[in-house]
């Protein structure tokens, strides 16, 4: 077992301009998240937030912390949220069992010293991807299913766009710190999600694709409105976007995410919508 982690950076729009292909997919990709046997994490300055990957097989994992943290225990100041996209599996949070089915969240509270994952079956490994921003004040682990969710039908097949928004840890559904994550399902013949696009400057996002048919990619827009970019990505790949930056993509089928952000408010309406006319 190992915990790989590596750390980026804070990016200015201007500069952001002059990158190149190479250079975007290195700085806001994550091209590998879920990594048998190990966990992964990336530690962004952008919010603080860390993005990562949970793969128990037969030997449970422990999150430790990791060195920017300067923690005793990874939540000593931090909250999680974690949703497995894999196998049935177990958290245990200083001693508490929590069975995780497919599409099943749990949030996990500052001051929780010991988290630990465990795959009930190592030929069907759980996938654990897990969200985690600085928190300031103490809430209740709490386990959420899908079928829990506060769901929003949005967008329609004329548009392509025909989507649930599963909101899984976020207030309207539980109490958090500033972490929100949810799961949007796009419907067979829709393509888009996030459309129109929109930034918040008062939140970063990070989006986690899976569910992506093998043989097909989806193409994740970023970037300033008037001045946008993409990446071409895979099955269990995430994306970093920053506080100015549209996120929106389109896939050659459909496909599902998971979106997770932490920043300023709680307000989930809180967008600057981008007409699609006025994106260039």
């Amino acid at each position: 077992m190992a915990t790989i982690f590596e750390e980026r950076y804070a990016y200015h729009p201007e500069d952001f301009k002059h990158y190149d292909t190479e250079k975007i997919r290195k700085e806001f990709l994550v091209d590998k998240i879920m990594d048998p046997g190990n966990i992964r994490l990336v530690y962004s300055h952008i919010e603080r937030y860390i993005v990562g990957g949970v793969v128990p097989l037969k030997q449970p994992l422990t999150l430790e912390p990791i060195d920017p943290l300067k923690a005793e225990y990874f939540c000593q100041r931090r909250e999680i949220g974690i949703i497995n996209v894999g196998g049935n599996g177990i958290i245990t949070v200083d001693d508490i069992d929590y069975k995780m089915e497919y599409k099943d969240a749990l949030y996990i509270g500052k001051g929780s010293k010991e988290v630990i994952f465990k795959s009930e079956d190592a030929s069907q490994p759980a996938h654990f991807y897990l969200n985690s921003a600085p928190a300031h004040k103490e809430f209740p682990v709490k386990h959420v299913t899908l079928k829990q969710a506060n769901v929003l039908h949005m967008g329609s097949l004329e548009t392509s766009n025909e989507r649930n928004i599963n909101q899984l840890l976020i207030n309207t559904v539980i109490e958090t710190c500033q972490l929100q994550m949810g799961m949007t399902e796009l419907k067979t013949g829709s393509v888009w999600n996030t459309m129109p696009a929109h930034t918040h400057a008062r939140r970063n996002e990070v989006y986690f694709y899976f569910e992506v048919p093998e043989g097909q990619a989806i193409c994740h827009f970023m970037g300033q409105p008037q001045e946008t970019r993409h990446i071409w990505m895979g099955n269990e790949q995430a994306v970093i976007s920053p506080e100015w930056s549209i996120h929106s993509a389109a896939g050659t089928s459909n496909y599902a995410f998971i979106w997770g952000m932490a920043g300023e408010n709680l307000d989930y309406t809180d967008m600057d919508v981008i007409k699609p006319t006025q994106l260039r």
